[in-house]
C-alpha cells in the first residue's frame, strides 16, 4: 500500500505518525512545502511576545523524527497537481527546481489553511505581514523591533493575542475589525465588553466597526486608511481569518462553499481513496449536526489520528466537535464551546440562555474571584447547545465539561444535579455549573 500525505502540520503529523505505527509495511510519503513540520501556531503570539524563549518548544516533531519511523519525507516540495483518476502527484522541489512525479493508492489531504488576503491596495508594502507559520512569526519579531506603532487588522484569537504581546512590549497598538466588537465568533457581547475594557485601560486603540480601505506608503507602510479615518503606523499584521488550502482538489471532491473538504464520519471524502483532515476539511458540528469549517489545532490532531485509524478500512467514527476553545488575555481566562447567542442568531437557531455571576470559591477563603458563566440550550428539548465563561480565576476546564455535555446530549435540567466535588480551595458547595442548571429549571 502506497500512501501519499500532502502537508504536515497538526493533522498531517498526527496521520503519518500513527500510520507508521499501525501499518509498518506501508510505503508512506509526506510532501511539505515548508522546511519544518508540526509548528504550534497557537503559540505564535507567545513566541512573538517573548514568553516562549526556545522556539523549538513549539515543534512536537521534526523531519528527522518522521524519517526515523520509516516515512519518506519530502521537505520543501510544493505539490502542483493531483490526478485523482490516475492517482498521481506532481510536485516541485523548491530547493533544486526538480519536478517529482509520484503515485498513490491512498491520499491524505492535510494541506491546512492560509490567511485570508483582503483585496486592498497596499498589501504588498514592506511591513505588511501575515501571522500563521514559524517563518512569519520570525519576520514579525524582527520587524517589530524598530516599530513604534503596530496596527493589527482582525480581532479574532491571534489578533487579540498579538495586541496583548505588542502592548506588553511597550508599543503603541491599534486594533481594527469590521465587526463592532472583538472575538465575536467565540463570545457574546457581555464577555467581549470585559476584554475590550481591559484593552482600553491599557491604552490600546480600538477601531471596531471599521473597514480597511487601503494601506498607504511608498516602500514601507506609513498608514492604514479605513472608512472612518487614517492611522499612521509602522507595522501592520493582517489577521482577518483563514481559508482552507484545497485548490488542488477543486472540482474533484465535494466541498463547502468556502472550499473546505467534506468528509464522512471515517474522514473519507467523496472519493473513497482520498481522506482529509485538519484546517482543509469541514467537521461535523454537534450543536447543529451540519458540516462546519472550524480550523482548530485540536480538531486537526483528532482528525489526523482518525485518518490513520480508518485509511485501510472504516474502523473508528469521528464523534464530531463543539468547536471548544480557550484564551488567556492579561489576567482574564475565557473559554467557549458550541453555540453562542450571536452564532445561533446568525444560523437562525432559537436558543434560551442562563447566566450565572458568582465567586469561584467560598467568601471565607482569603481570595475568590468573580465567575461569569452563560449556558445556552434548546428551549424545546432543553439540550445544552453552548457555553461561555470568563474569570480572573482559571475555571476554563468547566467549558471542557460542558463540551462533553453537548456531545452526549445532556439537558440543562440534568446539569443541575450532576455530581461535582466540593473543596473550598477550588469551588462552592454547589458548583456554578449546577447553579446554571438549577436556575434554568426555575
Amino acid at each position: 500500500m502506497k500512501i501519499a500525505v500532502i502537508g504536515s502540520t497538526h493533522a498531517g503529523t498526527a496521520a503519518v505518525t500513527n500510520m507508521a505505527q499501525l501499518y509498518p509495511e506501508a510505503d508512506i510519503t509526506v510532501y511539505e512545502r515548508n522546511d519544518n513540520v508540526s509548528f504550534l501556531s497557537c503559540g505564535l503570539a507567545l513566541y512573538v511576545g517573548g514568553v516562549v524563549d526556545d522556539p523549538q518548544g513549539l515543534f512536537y516533531s521534526s523531519p528527522d523524527k518522521l524519517q526515523s519511523l520509516g516515512i519518506n519525507v519530502k521537505m520543501q516540495h510544493d505539490v502542483k497537481n493531483i490526478d485523482t483518476e490516475n492517482k498521481t502527484i506532481e510536485a516541485i522541489n523548491l530547493v533544486t527546481g526538480e519536478e517529482v512525479i509520484d503515485h498513490f493508492d491512498k491520499l491524505v489531504m492535510s494541506t491546512g489553511s492560509w490567511p485570508i488576503l483582503p483585496p486592498i491596495e497596499g498589501m504588498k508594502l514592506e511591513n505588511v505581514l501575515l501571522a500563521k507559520n514559524y517563518n512569519q512569526a520570525n519576520t514579525i519579531i524582527e520587524r517589530s523591533k524598530d516599530a513604534d506603532h503596530v496596527t493589527v487588522v482582525g480581532a479574532g484569537y491571534i489578533g487579540v493575542e498579538l495586541v496583548e504581546a505588542f502592548e506588553l512590549a511597550g508599543k503603541k497598538v491599534t486594533l481594527i475589525d469590521g465587526v463592532d466588537r472583538i472575538l465575536n465568533k467565540y463570545l457574546d457581547k457581555e464577555f467581549t465588553d470585559t476584554v475590550e475594557s481591559e484593552f482600553k485601560e491599557r491604552g490600546i486603540e480600538l477601531r471596531l466597526g471599521e473597514t480597511v480601505a487601503r494601506i498607504e506608503g511608498t516602500e514601507h507602510v506609513e498608514a492604514v486608511v479605513t472608512d472612518k479615518g487614517r492611522i499612521e503606523t509602522d507595522l501592520v499584521i493582517m489577521c482577518v481569518g483563514f481559508r482552507p488550502n484545497t485548490d488542488l482538489l477543486k472540482g474533484k471532491v465535494d466541498m463547502l462553499a468556502n472550499g473546505a473538504i467534506k468528509v464522512d464520519e471515517y474522514m473519507r471524502t467523496s472519493n473513497p481513496d482520498i481522506l482529509a483532515a485538519g484546517d482543509c476539511a469541514a467537521v461535523k458540528y454537534n450543536p447543529t449536526g451540519s458540516h462546519t469549517y472550524i480550523p482548530l489545532a485540536t480538531n486537526a490532531v483528532r482528525m489526523g489520528t482518525l485518518v490513520a485509524k480508518n485509511i485501510m478500512q472504516p474502523t473508528v467514527k469521528n464523534v464530531g466537535t463543539q468547536g471548544t476553545s480557550g484564551l488567556h488575555i492579561y489576567d482574564l481566562n475565557m473559554a467557549s464551546t458550541g453555540l453562542t447567542e450571536t452564532s445561533a442568531e446568525a444560523l437562525g437557531i432559537n436558543v434560551k440562555s442562563i447566566t450565572i455571576n458568582e465567586k469561584h470559591r467560598p467568601e471565607f477563603m482569603p481570595t475568590s474571584e468573580n465567575v461569569q458563566l452563560k449556558v445556552s440550550y434548546d428551549p424545546a428539548t432543553h439540550k445544552i447547545l453552548g457555553a461561555q465563561v470568563i474569570s480572573k480565576a482559571d475555571v476554563t476546564q468547566s467549558i471542557n465539561t460542558l463540551s462533553v455535555c453537548i456531545q452526549t446530549g445532556m439537558t440543562i435540567d440534568e446539569l443541575g444535579y450532576v455530581d461535582f466535588f466540593f473543596q473550598p480551595h477550588f469551588n462552592q458547595p454547589w458548583n456554578f455549573l449546577n447553579k446554571a442548571g438549577l436556575a434554568a429549571g426555575r
